[in-house]
């Protein structure tokens, strides 16, 4: 049995589109490496690593904000679109970054927040200075308040990080935010919100950027004709048709259809990625057109069990996706936003699984006594593997390589997630225990991420995970990530795969064009390769002879 699915790539599009099978390494610069030792990463820290992104293998780095930020959310409340945080470095510092990451062959994608700023923005400052009916209110979403005195907000709406949506300012106005109190919405309905990201997109992309990865990239454009829906009636209303007032709506594609344009001033032209947490694949596809962005995330394997039945689902369902749009599509297992995928398989599947508040908890509902390290790291190796044989680019994030699970152990005093304080989901826990500072060396202070300390606690368990223990064991998951991404590059042919039927429910097998092959055992029974075991050149867990045991992934090359 046979199931082609296919998405062409045209052989004069192979520079411009570096992008469609790339490998793209998430850096949370805060936490990626600290070359001033205040505790902070920063950008000569992600200069002092870039040998070891070389030899990692990847294509691009995606570098989470490093602009000037108050840090209400981590980075992703902006001051200033144009510059670097003081505390991250100079534009001089990133500079420097780009022209060492290009030496290396390695591209670079930087956030943009394009649905809020900070409320320390010099645009916000000055709309609170300018009071009612301001022309620099404009900028932003400002309403009058209900009741008598305008005392209460203009709706019910709710905060993604918790709490209300609205906030007063001294002269009695409120303003909406979709996020938290500190990142003000934009009104994207003012040419010169528009003008000026366009101008934001020249600035990075004139310093040598290659690609752009866009926050929140449905939530630009809103309809905030009176009289505004109640909370209530929000979650009634239809996601799917381009009209709900406040998410994925038609009109934010001319926004993207101004910015492709910018990209396309560039050669080669300029990428994007929109993060878009839509409700259909065709709402999803219009944020891939090559006339908008030219690719979206698919989150679906976020949400997914470690499972043969939901991956095949997910990737034959994307690949489709991917073929109608003309676009390549997206594999991601973690990022900065989620648990980290070896604790989330070494918890119970995510169906029956409880939720409950406590630091005694790892993240994704899950206690601790309850995860299994040691199944969560084989399972997300395996899972890693048969990704990064798949058409399509591949998103990993910083500290995967290494095989870190997600940190509970942190204090609510030491915590920073605004959505930790203010009671919103991420399973009461907030998303820190992903942001914690990587391990470099199995001693030291903050195990070589810095001089003295780092911004979030490190556990004592990261030793067994540091780059220097794991870069000398051929056995590690720092190793099986070297050398997938450098065997990777020999798959590349076609974006195509072809199913072949391993006459077992928990066993996944393809075939790409020019012959190699990924094999996965979802089960706990070994599955038996036969002659094609003498091929396999690079497996999660160490082959049985002729036997792939359970839950690991093996690459097997043409014969």
């Amino acid at each position: 049995m046979t199931d082609p699915l296919l998405t062409e790539t045209r052989e004069d599009e192979k520079t411009a589109a570096w992008w469609r099978q790339a490998a793209v390494y998430q850096i949370y610069p805060r936490s990626f490496a600290d070359a001033n030792g205040d505790g902070l990463g920063d950008i000569p820290g992600i200069v002092s690593r870039v040998d070891y992104l070389a030899q990692l293998g990847i294509d691009a780095v995606w570098l989470s904000p490093f602009y000037p930020s108050a840090l209400a959310d981590g980075g992703y409340d902006v001051a200033d679109y144009r510059d670097v945080d003081p505390r991250l470095g100079t534009l001089e510092d990133f500079d420097a970054m780009v022209a060492a990451l290009h030496e290396r062959g390695i591209r670079v994608v930087v956030d943009i927040v394009p649905n809020h700023t900070s409320d320390l923005h010099e645009w916000f400052q000055e709309a609170l200075a300018a009071g009612r009916g301001s022309d620099a209110r404009e900028r932003y979403i400002f309403r009058d308040g209900e009741g008598p005195d305008g005392a209460e907000p203009p709706t019910d709406w709710g905060a993604a990080f918790g709490g209300p949506a609205w906030e007063r300012v001294e002269d009695g106005q409120w303003y909406l935010h979709s996020f938290a109190t500190e990142q003000p919405d934009l009104n994207w309905d003012h040419p010169e919100v528009r003008a000026d990201f366009l101008k934001t997109l020249r600035f990075w992309s004139d310093r040598g950027v290659d690609g752009f990865r866009i926050d929140v990239a449905h939530m630009l454009t809103k309809d905030l004709t009176e009289p505004l829906p109640s909370r209530a009636e929000l979650e009634l209303l239809d996601r799917s048709s381009g009209r709900h007032p406040l998410a994925d709506r038609d009109e934010v594609h001319e926004i993207y259809a101004e910015w492709r344009k910018v990209f396309n001033e560039y050669d080669p032209p300029r990428t994007a990625v929109a993060e878009a947490w839509v409700e259909t694949p065709e709402r999803r596809a219009k944020y891939a057109s090559a006339e908008g962005l030219g690719q979206a995330f698919n989150f679906d394997l976020l949400v997914a069990d470690f499972d043969a039945d939901q991956f095949l689902r997910i990737i034959a369902d994307n690949l489709e996706q991917a073929r109608a749009t003309g676009s390549s599509t997206t594999w991601v297992l973690s990022n900065h936003d989620v648990t980290r995928h070896a604790t989330r398989y070494g918890l119970a599947p995510l169906a029956g699984r409880p939720v409950k508040q406590g630091v005694e908890w790892v993240a994704a509902g899950g206690p601790e006594d309850e995860l299994d390290r040691a199944r969560g790291a084989r399972r997300a190796n395996a899972a890693t593997l048969l990704l990064l044989g798949l058409p399509g680019s591949t998103y990993l994030y910083q500290g995967e390589e290494l095989g870190l699970h997600e940190v509970a152990a942190i204090s609510a005093e030491q915590r920073q997630d605004p959505s930790f304080f203010r009671g919103a989901s991420f399973d009461g826990l907030g998303r820190d225990g992903c942001r914690v500072p990587l391990p470099w060396t199995a001693s030291g202070s903050s195990f070589g991420f810095g001089a003295d300390g780092a911004h979030l606690p490190q556990p004592a368990w990261f030793a067994e995970h540091a780059v220097d223990v794991e870069a000398a064991d051929p056995s590690s998951t720092l190793s099986l990530y070297r050398d997938a991404l450098r065997l990777r590059h020999l798959l590349q042919a076609e974006e195509a795969l072809v199913w072949t039927d391993t006459g077992r429910a928990d066993v996944l097998r393809f075939a790409r064009p020019n012959g190699w092959e990924i094999v996965t055992n979802f089960g706990e029974e070994p599955f038996d390769l036969a002659a094609d075991a003498a091929n396999v050149v690079l497996s999660s867990l160490a082959l049985d002879g002729q036997l792939l045991p359970g839950e690991a992934t093996a690459w097997i090359a043409p014969a």
